[in-house]
């Protein structure tokens, strides 16, 4: 069993536990992270919904992702991450979201922002965090480092969550 699967599950069980749905708002992956988590049997009581948007177009049709975010600081920001969280959650009616958006490669890195950059956004409705990445590799790799932080992510709201209520 890979490192992926093994926070599927994981964050299957806590989901579970918790009684919350979460969703995905990705870019950079390309719905891997729902696929990771829809691997899981039984998913579909605690996973709402998947957004892929890859295109700004759609983070704005789909996500609510305010157009003037795109010219002001590009897509790979912590801006636009913020929003397409936002927008998922309230789009799917989640409790949880975790949004990322990033330069995989091989191209596509421009001045500030190399190839490898990710940024990560994860919601639990009242708390927001975000986190700015560069994973090392090629594009299946940083491709893969991603889905395992946006997961761990949503693993870290949930264990503060139980750790809370001891």
């Amino acid at each position: 069993m890979d490192v992926i699967d093994s926070l599927a599950i994981r964050l299957g069980e806590a989901l579970q536990a918790a009684g919350a749905q979460v969703t995905t708002a990705e870019s950079c992956t390309g719905g891997g992270i729902a696929e990771a988590i829809t691997r899981i049997a039984g998913s579909s009581a605690w996973f709402e919904a998947g957004f892929v948007t890859y295109s700004n177009r759609q983070k704005t049709l789909q996500l609510d992702v305010p157009a003037v975010l795109f010219d002001q600081v590009g897509a790979v920001s912590e801006e636009v991450v913020v929003a397409m969280a936002r927008g998922a959650q309230r789009r799917a009616n989640a409790r949880f979201a975790v949004a990322v958006s990033g330069i995989a490669g091989p191209g596509g890195a421009v001045p500030g922002k190399p190839v490898g950059t990710v940024w990560l956004a994860w919601s639990d409705g009242e708390k927001l965090r975000t986190e700015r990445q560069v994973f090392a590799g090629d594009r299946a790799t940083v491709r893969h480092q991603t889905q395992v932080r946006a997961l761990q992510g949503v693993l870290a709201f949930l264990d503060e969550e139980k750790a809370a209520q001891v």
